[in-house]
């Protein structure tokens, strides 16, 4: 029985995508094609993979829009013909074959029937996000496999790399050039949708990381069929994407609805949306995704903004990546003063608690470069910023791909950790750090040719500023991301691995989400900072009235000195270091308490 035959519609799930192979029943499917920068389409067809593809003439209507309504059923294969002599992918379709540059597949979207459907998200406030790359773990069905122990320590929702279609097999996934298709190499949109299925099941909201700011090198057809699709402008990444445009903006609405209403993602990330610099769109995204989700269910959506931009967080944007607080902290744990850092060095202590206090560190002040960043962000809720140690561009942007772990002593790193999960902001871990991993996380890519070798001397050429990096012969023991090795390095340990110092991070990081889910998660709604002081180098005390009225204070020293300190009052939440002196502060320690007072 088919899946336009059997049973009740409610545990299936689509969504009617304007562009791309629509399955209209289980013989019929609907092409539509935007291409208004050439004359006519031809649809190439295999119905049956095995078979030699029939061309077919398209309907070429308004604004360049060429449509075709024919015979054929899920799993058909199909290209694009653009002229005499190139073929093109659909770049809306839902998965491919053989890579970017192969034909594309037609997906039953309402295949997949749901066993979680009532699941309906949950509250921002709870979350405690987890990132991972699922190639790293061995794709989908990898995944599935760790749900059940990410879920009983107390991560409440995983948050995936890039999946859309890459070139290659091996990918961060920030190369993409298809995004509406599942990558492949990770397993096929339904084993998608059961590893999202199961996680609903044991209370894990999944969301996904897309990437709306630019095409990859490798695959992207888009210039050939529809040059308007970009400005003509060039940014760091490639061509300018042109979000004015009515075709090219219901072009990724419509991929954003996809992933929320067909694959029942939680939630999104939207990466790098600076390099959008279009808030118009931004906001029209926002507005047309919460118009479509019903009010009963939970949907996130997330940014990654250097702009700082406090105004999209007010209400339509639910957090921003505070890469302020990792950066600070950063510099603060490890002294590293290059690139980046260098606009965090200065003051380190003081920025740190105007992070704890006001979110943002740059709120409209000059960057090292004497360029004004960001916007006054203290009036927003604790919970509109994600803080974090460490995430894949983080880890993976190092030339050796270190995680802190391997470049922090162990007592500063817990005091720092217990700071993320203990404080206000929503945490969120890179995969492996709940269990103390020590393997890097690299660049990897899987390019082939000049491209192969264009990216490696690109990303060897990147560290030539560094100290550590001027000689030549330095900068060519950098991992070429194109190896299979890179790649492989670049894989978690598995958890039932028979490793003590393991056990105890798992064991600690356990601690403070029992901790956070008892006692910050109920207060949070409602919280406002009251101020954070200097202690001393590296130390701070920082204090926030929950929305209960009660009051949280957090002391931590991240330096290398004792500090004096007035211990905070109240119930004791946590307390790690030297506990013999109340009135000073040991290098490595922290203490966190809440109050009726301050």
């Amino acid at each position: 029985m088919s899946a336009f035959e059997s049973g009740s519609v409610s545990d299936r799930f689509s969504h009617h995508c304007h562009y791309g192979a629509t399955v209209l029943d289980e013989r019929r499917t609907r092409f539509t094609f935007w291409a208004p920068g050439v004359e006519t389409v031809t649809l190439e067809l295999a119905r049956d993979p095995g078979i030699e593809a029939e061309r077919f003439a398209m309907d070429k209507g308004q604004d360049g829009e060429f449509t075709l309504e024919i015979d054929c059923p899920p799993g058909a294969h199909y290209r694009y013909r653009i002229s005499d002599e190139l073929s093109v992918p659909d770049p809306a379709a839902r998965a491919q074959h053989e890579d970017v540059n192969g034909p594309s597949v037609v997906v039953n979207p309402q295949a997949y029937g749901w066993e979680n459907v009532h699941w309906q998200g949950r509250p921002w406030h709870e979350t405690v996000i987890l990132e991972l790359h699922v190639g790293a773990l061995d794709g989908f069905d990898g995944v599935r496999k760790r749900l059940q122990d990410w879920a009983s320590m107390g991560i409440t929702a995983i948050e995936l790399m890039p999946i859309n279609e890459f070139p290659g097999a091996r990918n961060w996934g920030y190369d993409g050039v298809l995004p509406y298709a599942v990558e492949a190499a990770y397993g096929t949109p339904d084993q998608l949708k059961a590893m999202i299925d199961q996680a609903h099941g044991l209370g894990l909201m999944v969301f996904l990381d897309v990437v709306y700011n630019h095409f990859g090198p490798d695959g992207n057809y888009l210039p050939h069929y529809s040059p308007g699709f970009f400005t003509g402008e060039r940014t760091p990444w490639g061509d300018a994407i042109d979000f004015d445009r009515s075709q090219v903006k219901d072009f990724f609405i419509d991929n954003a609805l996809m992933w929320i209403e067909e694959y029942r993602f939680d939630g999104l990330r939207f990466d790098a949306v600076h390099a959008i610099d279009n808030d118009a769109f931004l906001l029209e995204m926002s507005e047309r995704i919460k118009s479509r989700v019903s009010e009963m269910r939970h949907v996130h959506l997330m940014l990654e903004n250097e702009r700082n931009s406090a105004s999209l967080l007010e209400s339509a944007y639910t957090a921003q990546w505070n890469d302020d607080v990792h950066n600070v902290l950063h510099a603060l744990l490890t002294g590293e003063h290059e690139g980046y850092y260098a606009d965090y060095c200065d003051r380190a202590t003081d920025k740190l608690a105007s992070a704890l206090h006001g979110g943002f560190i740059f709120q409209g002040q000059n960057d090292r470069r004497g360029h004004s960043r960001g916007e006054p962000s203290g009036h927003l809720p604790t919970t509109a910023f994600i803080a974090f140690l460490q995430n894949h561009d983080q880890v993976g942007n190092r030339a050796m791909g270190e995680r802190l772990i391997s470049l922090v002593d162990q007592e500063r790193l817990e005091a720092a950790t217990a700071l993320l999960l203990l404080c206000p902001m929503i945490p969120m871990l890179f995969m492996g750090e709940e269990r103390g991993e020590r393997s890097p996380f690299l660049f990897f890519t899987d390019h082939r040719d000049e491209l192969a070798d264009a990216v490696r001397e690109g990303r060897r050429s990147e560290f030539a500023d560094f100290s550590h990096f001027k000689d030549e012969k330095t900068r060519a023991q950098i991992p070429d991301p194109n190896a299979v090795s890179t790649f492989e390095q670049s894989r978690p340990s598995a958890p039932g691995d028979d490793d003590p110092e393991a056990a105890m991070w798992h064991t600690r990081y356990m601690t403070l989400l029992d901790i956070r889910h008892a006692e910050i998660i109920p207060r949070l709604p409602g919280t406002t900072a009251m101020g954070a002081v200097t202690l001393g180098e590296g130390a701070v005390l920082a204090h926030w009235r929950m929305g209960d009225g009660t009051v949280l204070g957090i002391a931590v020293n991240l330096g290398t000195q004792r500090v004096s300190i007035d211990a905070p009052e109240g119930q004791r939440l946590y307390e790690l270091g030297e506990s013999d002196d109340a009135h000073t502060l040991a290098p490595g320690a922290i203490r966190a308490c809440l109050s009726s007072h301050l």
